[in-house]
């Protein structure tokens, strides 16, 4: 079976979907890489070290020639898989129901596309979960880059020359991010409060020395994990809660979405206004609509002497960190479904129906059927 790894196209990419490491892990199974030239090196890896790792290295259109399979952090244009077999696999991030034309073309082109966003949230697919990986090292750069940002420092230092405060922190939205967001915050020194609408989020938040903050009655879990839309009650709670929370924090990281839907509203103008001047929010939901009103991808934006920034592609400022995870993820994916027989992946139904979005010139995914 032959894979091929393509250099990552979209603006801001960084990230690559295998590396030395994971080349060499899926050569062990049987398979042979093939990986473009130039495709890890935004994230510090050359392609002396693919070859190294035993992958052909080459252009695209050798590396696509004949591939079964083709590997992506972002799905790549149909236009670039000119040259793979009929019916190969491209197993990517494809953001389906925000690029829906994409999944249209790949049905039409005859590829199978896996959707590695769709994984279900089942704890023998944890270790093949690329959005939890990612959430990771998203919700800590959230913090380092507000840190950055913030005028002053994080912990309290007692000094000759007096004594300065730590940093109030305040997270919002306890996911995998939320969670990471907390602990590097925590680390950092800081004063962590935290909110969400999953009752069951407050011991997680104790259990890394934050504060929970709930509205009361106020409860929103929907499945998989994830928090269901809230009514316009339990909207209205929530933001009396933040107004009156919010007005005394030094730093706010929100990280709220909702899978299929653009990332709902947590932070208001007028809860902007509250803040003292010098805070620093970081919307890490900014490229779905952003959770806080105002905020603009890749920009810094003040409003009423806050600092509002938020980055399209998190993690992508981390390369080499989430390129590693990234790849794991799509090695424990392969490995777990290899037929040593066939000498290639066999999917089951459970994962193989959740992440697949096309086969046989359709699209077969459910979700897909339901959104449209």
């Amino acid at each position: 079976m032959k894979i091929a790894v393509l250099k990552e196209r979209a603006a801001g990419e960084t990230r690559v979907a295998a590396t030395p490491e994971t080349v060499k892990k899926l050569a062990a199974l049987g398979a042979s890489l093939a990986v473009e030239e130039g495709a890890g090196e935004a994230a510090s890896i050359s392609d002396a070290a693919y070859a190294e790792a035993g992958a052909e290295v080459g252009p695209v259109a050798k590396v696509v020639a004949d591939a079964d399979m083709v590997m992506g952090v972002q799905a790549p244009d149909v236009a670039a898989l000119s040259g793979a077999k009929p019916g190969a696999w491209v197993a990517a991030t494809f953001d389906p129901f925000g690029q829906r034309e994409r999944v249209d073309a790949y049905a039409k082109a005859g590829f199978e596309a896996l959707s590695l966003e769709f994984m279900p949230r089942i704890t023998r697919a944890q270790s093949m979960d690329v959005l939890s990986s990612q959430s990771n090292l998203a919700g800590y750069k959230a913090v380092i880059a507000a840190a950055d940002q913030y005028g002053r420092a994080f912990p309290m230092m007692m000094t000759a020359a007096g004594t300065v405060s730590a940093a109030k922190v305040f997270v919002m939205g306890v996911g995998v991010a939320g969670l990471q967001a907390i602990a590097t915050a925590k680390r950092l020194g800081a004063q962590v409060s935290a909110t969400d609408v999953r009752p069951e989020t407050a011991e997680q938040i104790k259990s890394l020395g934050g504060k929970p903050v709930f509205a009361e009655g106020l409860e929103a879990s929907g499945e998989g994990g994830y928090a269901a839309e809230l009514t316009d009650e339990q909207k209205a709670a929530q933001a009396e809660m933040v107004t009156n929370h919010i007005a005394k924090q030094d730093i706010v990281i929100t990280t709220a979405l909702i899978p299929g839907r653009a990332a709902p509203r947590l932070v208001s103008d007028a809860q902007i206004a509250s803040m003292k001047q010098g805070s620093v929010i970081f919307d890490l939901a900014v490229a779905q609509g952003g959770n806080v009103e105002g905020s603009v991808p890749d920009q810094l934006v003040e409003k009423h002497g806050v600092t509002i920034m938020g980055f399209s592609n998190t993690p992508a400022h981390l390369p080499a960190d989430s390129s590693a995870l990234f790849s794991r993820n799509l090695f424990n994916f392969l490995n777990a479904f290899w037929d040593k027989e066939a000498n290639k992946p066999v999917l089951d139904e459970e994962i193989g129906n959740a992440i697949r979005l096309t086969r046989g010139g359709e699209v077969v995914n459910p979700r897909l059927s339901e959104a449209s």
